[in-house]
């Protein structure tokens, strides 16, 4: 088995895509009324989708993406300028290695975390 996508369910394909597509620097690769795919995550890596539904998020996500990147803080930054919200401080058990868990547009939780 091989993971091919990671979907995440939203109201507003355009919104939802524009900003992980900013973030993570990937284009739209194909755009349905219903199901937007960015370019792969990494050169073998899945395909980063979004689909189209109804209803709202309503509780935390039961799955979320993990970011490496040099600078929370410049990081942060970045993702506040392209609409995240930040869900907590930033926090861990070695303050070298702090990691901050952060909103997309919709609310789905993702994570900044450094080495």
């Amino acid at each position: 088995m091989k993971v091919t996508h990671v979907v995440f369910d939203c109201n507003d394909l355009d919104v939802v895509a524009r900003f992980w597509g900013a973030l993570l620097d990937l284009e739209t690769t194909r755009r349905d009324a219903d199901w937007l795919d960015l370019e792969p995550l990494g050169d073998d890596g899945p395909v980063l989708s979004f689909q189209l539904v109804p209803e709202g998020k309503a509780v935390k996500n039961r799955v979320h993406l993990d970011l490496d990147v040099p600078d929370i803080a410049a990081a942060g930054e970045r993702a506040r300028a392209l609409g995240a919200t930040p869900a907590s401080e930033p926090m861990g058990e070695n303050p070298a290695r702090p990691f901050q868990v952060w909103y997309d547009p919709e609310g789905n939780e993702f994570c900044l975390c450094t080495g």
